[in-house]
């Protein structure tokens, strides 16, 4: 039996496209078949081994991660923006046997010491070449991704979550989180982001289950996203709003010969989205925007469609089905409607769902009690069940004893025409022990100068409390965001905080 549904009824039909290779449902099915039987019976992986995939956008990336889930294998793919000793750290930390990688990444992943190394072309087609072709054993073990989370804090960690009991019952409750998130297969996806973090890579594997071809764009270009939606009628595509951010910066007249024939659903999330943003998005696209809160921790745990989110603007919605979500203080009590604290989401239905590969403290730390857990976000949950982010735990500055939230500011400052990127954090101030500071990256043809600053600072003033506006803005050439979506601050904060004891 095939482990696509639709090699058997449409195998010639495209499948999986990265805009230079194509595979038809039926080579894609015969692919990884062989991959996953190239991982075991070539390589000699065995169950519960670890493979590491470090490759560009591209058909190999989702052959490989689909082999070794149906391999029994966890599977980890790795940022390809790291740097060796980060990728050294990636391997060893997650003890990855084979690394499968393309050319362009090949001096790296060797040079970070990985065991063996399979490069696509040459090396793994030949290796697929000898592989058998027997199909894979639906009622075999399955295996997991373990997505590494991206680090913007301190050094990532490896996520497992709990794997189905059989490669029959994993690729069921795919299709079954398809549909729930509205990826139904009624049309193409578009891939907009990188293989390598857990929801594109994901939303992608998932959908093709439901008989969905995938259409990858090798990396983000807001431009060349508008033109795949036309050309090749996409349906459904994921989205972090720093995208939706530059489609509205492009110019109007590219913006006017969009037509979108076929979009009927623009998920988002990852990240915060400033209201502002998705008003805009909203009235250009119609309400198609379907916004979710979770982590690779525990999937999706709240989703929000248009016509709700104008009624409850800044909610990320209500729990799904098999979720509590609620926010407690700094004793772990549950708070009251619309109070801010840590969320904590349960799992109504299952207990211990994940945990962080090799940190059994870090594990612990993230439980509330064994079915209730979070993801590090502050918000609340107001009178209607609504869910509200403020920011990760992480990111709040605390002056004067009052906490303030970067994603509020950010959200503000995001919306200035001059504006193309920017991340708020706290420095240290002798007076109120942490004091707001901004960094921005400017688009167009702005420059750097004192009176912007002022704009800017302005700008802010008239929209939020005096004590959230920055007290000062650094302006940077690039903010170091992840493809993701999220912004590595630590990298904007630390330089303020070397050489002091404490670090808040």
């Amino acid at each position: 039996m095939p482990l696509y549904p639709r090699a058997a009824t449409a195998p010639d039909d495209l499948a999986l496209d990265d805009l230079e290779r194509r595979r038809s449902w039926a080579e894609l099915d015969d692919r990884v078949a062989r991959s996953a039987n190239a991982l075991r019976d070539e390589l000699g992986l065995g169950p519960d081994d670890h493979v590491a995939v470090l490759m560009h956008n591209r058909v190999e990336a989702i052959e490989t991660v689909t082999a070794a889930i149906a391999a029994g294998l966890w599977v980890t793919p790795i940022n390809w923006h790291l740097a060796r000793d980060e990728v050294e750290y990636v391997l060893r930390d997650s003890g990855a046997r084979v690394v499968v990688c393309d050319e362009a990444h090949a001096a790296v992943a060797r040079a970070a010491g990985a065991a063996l190394v399979v490069e696509t072309g040459e090396a793994l087609e030949g290796l697929l070449a000898g592989a058998a072709d027997t199909p894979v054993d639906l009622e075999g073990p399955a295996g997991g991704t373990m997505i590494y989370t991206s680090g913007t804090t301190g050094r990532p960690k490896g996520v497992k979550r709990r794997r189905a009991g059989s490669l029959a019952r994993a690729l069921e409750a795919q299709r079954a989180y398809a549909e729930m998130i509205g990826f139904d297969g009624s049309g193409a996806q578009l891939v907009t982001g990188p293989l390598y973090h857990a929801s594109p890579l994901h939303f992608a594997i998932y959908e093709q289950q439901k008989g969905a071809p995938i259409v990858v764009m090798p990396r983000w270009d807001a431009q060349q996203c508008l033109e795949l939606i036309d050309e090749r009628e996409i349906r459904h595509a994921h989205f972090v709003p720093t995208m939706f951010v530059r489609l509205l910066r492009l110019p109007e007249a590219v913006r006017a010969r969009s037509r979108r024939p076929a979009l009927r659903l623009a998920l988002h999330g990852a990240a915060p989205i400033a209201p502002e943003v998705k008003r805009a998005m909203i009235d250009w696209w119609g309400p198609i925007l379907l916004e979710y809160w979770g982590g690779s921790e525990g999937g999706i745990h709240t989703l929000i469609d248009s016509p709700t989110w104008l009624a409850h603007p800044g909610s990320v919605g209500r729990p799904l089905p098999g979720y509590d979500v609620f926010a407690v203080d700094d004793d772990g009590r549950r708070l009251p409607a619309g109070e801010v604290g840590a969320l904590y989401s349960r799992d109504i239905e299952r207990k211990r769902i994940f945990e962080y590969h090799g940190d059994p403290q870090k594990t612990a730390e993230a439980f509330l009690a064994p079915d209730t857990f979070t993801l590090g976000d502050m918000g609340c949950v107001d009178a209607d069940g609504f869910v509200h982010l403020s920011d990760r735990r992480s990111n709040m500055i605390i002056s004067g004893g009052v906490n303030i939230y970067p994603a509020e500011i950010e959200a503000v400052l995001i919306t200035h025409p001059a504006v193309r990127d920017v991340g708020v954090f706290g420095i240290p101030d002798d007076e109120w022990g942490e004091s707001v500071k901004a960094a921005v990256e400017l688009g167009g043809d702005a420059k750097p100068c004192e009176q912007l600053e002022a704009e800017l600072l302005a700008w802010a003033r008239e929209r939020l409390a005096g004590y959230k506006v920055p007290r000062s803005i650094d302006f940077e050439s690039r903010l170091p965001r992840h493809p993701s979506g999220k912004l590595y601050i630590r990298r904007l904060r630390d330089p303020y905080w070397a050489g002091r004891a404490r670090r808040i």
